[in-house]
């Protein structure tokens, strides 16, 4: 098979990496790509943002299916294009990745199908938003309807920060993105990473994780797109899983495809494990990031024959198998992020840090006069294998430990959580 995966992060390196270990591919192209990419895959300048011209390169290359990455794409209506020109695509319609494009879309489902999620308000300007605020009191969430890579949402502790939140997406921080937002009542419990492979009809559980947002040590500092996660994640029982397919996942599916949207690709629900059971927080249309990196280290399957199930919609007749270890990613980012990182320092012993059961994604890199550098904010996901959490996590920190990147940081307690359990039992 000739694939073309879209996307330059993190979370496409491990799907390059994944992808190319697969006997059926015979050739893999990447675009835009990074460094990491190009060891597993031939990077093709490419604007994925012009479709027609991806469309082009699809019929020049005689492409069997395109793997879309981000989610901008897919928002943009990328696999709509595609599939209008008879291209296969893994990855939802435009109008199916409204779930992940639109939180008020998502929150206004939920209350039409029954799904537990928190209460919430939609509000398109700051006179009734703060209305509903003051009224409600902290602590409250606030969010930017539209994407805003993974910086749109404000857990307000208290109430001038749920305000402060609320004037900075209506005046703009987040672009269009926060010309609309959603205000919801804060829940407490214990969060997990939920995926699913889709096909239109069908839903197929795939993996759970817990992923840190925060910044800094302690879940402390403010939300990034992901600093590190691990996998499988503690809380997601049996039970639970089942559950969250029950109450969450199967009226969503069934939710899309009455209002003519099936829904087919990566189905990732952030979950809020509460007293009462699990509770949706958001939807994202595609594999997290740095999720996507634990999940390929521990899926046992030919991740290209999963794929091709769910753009053929032949999931029905599909299961998929993990190995018993854990996984655990720790990112390394460049100083300044979440704000401005700083870009162009060079990065050394990358390679050397790579060993049994460890595996270093390229986030944030480029090459630059022969040599690795920094080229965005979250940088390197230094991910490992083990017996348990705590032995990936050991595993990850010493590969770490091993990068000379003086311009780096990363957090030292990935996994935590998950770990004192370990401990406790």
């Amino acid at each position: 098979m000739r694939v073309l995966l879209i996307g330059s992060g993190g979370r496409e390196h491990a799907l390059a990496w994944k992808i190319a270990a697969s006997p059926l591919l015979t050739k893999l192209y990447a675009a835009p790509g990074n460094p990491g990419i190009g060891r597993e895959a031939e990077l093709v300048r490419l604007d994925i943002a012009d479709h027609a011209a991806v469309v082009r390169f699809c019929r020049e290359n005689e492409i069997d299916l395109v793997v879309v990455g981000p989610e901008g794409p897919l928002v943009a209506g990328i696999a709509d294009d595609l599939r209008a020109q008879g291209i296969r695509v893994f990855g939802p319609s435009k109008a199916a990745a409204r779930l992940e494009g639109s939180k008020g879309f998502t929150k206004d489902l939920c209350a039409r199908y029954g799904i537990p999620t928190a209460a919430y308000g939609r509000f398109g300007d700051l006179a009734s938003a703060r209305a509903y605020v003051e009224k409600t009191g902290a602590p409250i969430v606030i969010k930017a309807d539209g994407l805003a890579a993974g910086k749109g949402v404000t857990v307000a502790m208290t109430l001038d920060e749920a305000l402060a939140a609320l004037e900075a997406c209506f005046d703009g921080s987040f672009g269009q993105a926060g010309a609309e937002v959603v205000v919801e009542e804060f829940l407490t419990g214990e969060e997990a990473s939920f995926f699913c492979l889709c096909d239109g009809t069908t839903a197929l559980p795939f993996g759970t994780a817990q992923d840190h947002k925060r910044l800094s040590d302690g879940d402390t500092g403010p939300n990034t797109g992901g600093m590190g996660a691990y996998s499988p994640a503690p809380v997601m029982t049996p039970e639970m899983i089942d559950r969250t397919m029950r109450e969450i996942v199967e009226p969503t599916m069934r939710g899309m495809a009455e209002t003519g949207a099936p829904f087919s690709g990566v189905l990732f629900a952030g979950l809020m494990i509460t007293d009462k059971g699990p509770k949706l927080i958001e939807y994202n249309t595609r594999f997290g990031d740095p999720e996507c990196q634990v999940l390929m280290m521990r899926l046992k399957d030919d991740l290209l024959v999963l794929l091709n199930a769910a753009a053929d919609g032949q999931l029905a007749h599909t299961s998929v198998r993990w190995r018993d270890e854990a996984a655990l990613t720790v990112v390394m980012a460049a100083r300044g992020y979440p704000g401005t990182p700083e870009k162009g320092s060079v990065i050394r012993g990358v390679e050397a840090a790579a060993g049994e059961g460890v595996e270093i994604f390229h986030a944030g890199t480029a090459i630059n006069g022969g040599a690795l550098v920094a080229n965005g904010g979250r940088v390197l996901n230094i991910t490992a294998a083990g017996r348990t959490v705590g032995e990936a996590q050991k595993k990850a920190y010493a590969a770490l430990d091993r990068i000379d990147w003086p311009q780096g940081f990363c957090r030292r307690d990935i996994g935590w959580l998950a770990v004192a359990r370990e401990q406790a039992n």
